[in-house]
């Protein structure tokens, strides 16, 4: 059921980042500042946007998510677990040894996972050949690929831009969790990326840039983006790293560290 309400989206979005906390602390380990910075996004993709039915995780006509940035996977994870596609208490058994949600995603193992993830850089070419595959077989279903901006480093993402453009894939639509952190520090100084969008643009993508935060925002750029004909689309969506917890947010240490007890209990109480 496609939920409309931007407050309800808001509600769900704040339940996504509590399951982000939950399954880093129960594991000590963890990706939370990333996880946390995307929770809006793949909220509004699975509630909102996305073709999708839990019944049936492996119906031909699906849309597709690519979660290249893979070790954000507690926010994947959470989102299926809210949308039903299995029960909310694996999540605390996130990266255990008998787990099927190790800390990257695994579509072998986890419902709902359409491609396994993890070595960055490489998603955006599984997110074309879905994207072609669709086109190809008649299929009609949309491909959507999250990105981290630090990702974008890898060339393997413009070679697959170059792909994305020549074969028209107006069906694809790529997302960059811009939050100007990675795990050395800042994007600009580890390497910086000017102008994301520029870039973009130039390789034929129909471009919009947005505060990938907000829940009506994203709602509106989705539905933009369905519109667009004859060449793919990239949404460039600034976010905060470790949004929603306050001593999280824009602290690239938080990019791959669980906290402790007293954290967790700080962290789950700002997002009641």
């Amino acid at each position: 059921m496609k939920i409309t309400s931007i407050q309800a989206l808001e509600n769900i979005a704040k339940d996504v980042r509590r399951g982000v906390i939950e399954e880093v602390y129960s594991a000590q380990s963890g990706h939370p500042g990333g996880a946390l910075s995307c929770a809006d996004i793949l909220t509004v993709l699975y509630f909102n946007q996305m073709n999708i039915n839990p019944k049936d995780p492996r119906a031909e006509g699906r849309d597709r998510l690519v979660l290249s940035k893979g070790h954000c996977s507690p926010a994947l994870y959470a989102v299926l677990a809210r949308k039903g596609y299995f029960n909310a208490n694996e999540l605390k058994k996130f990266r255990k040894i008998d787990s099927k949600l190790q800390g990257h995603p695994d579509m072998n193992k986890v419902p709902g996972v359409d491609s396994s993830s993890g070595s960055l850089g490489q998603g955006m070419s599984i997110a074309n050949g879905m994207a072609l595959n669709s086109k190809l077989e008649s299929q009609g279903y949309r491909v959507y690929c999250l990105l981290g901006d630090g990702e974008i480093e890898e060339g393997q993402i413009w070679e697959a831009a170059m792909t994305s453009s020549k074969y028209k894939l107006d069906n694809l639509c790529v997302i960059v969790d811009n939050n100007n952190l990675q795990i050395d520090g800042s994007i600009r100084d580890v390497k910086a990326l000017e102008d994301i969008e520029g870039k973009f643009e130039k390789f034929g993508f129909n471009v919009l840039t947005i505060d990938g935060n907000d829940i009506e925002a994203l709602v509106n750029a989705f539905n933009a983006v369905k519109t667009v004909k004859g060449k793919p689309s990239a949404i460039i969506a600034i976010t905060k790293k470790g949004k929603g917890v306050s001593f999280m947010e824009n602290k690239a240490e938080w990019h791959g560290k669980a906290p402790n007890e007293e954290q967790y209990k700080i962290a789950m109480e700002e997002l009641k």
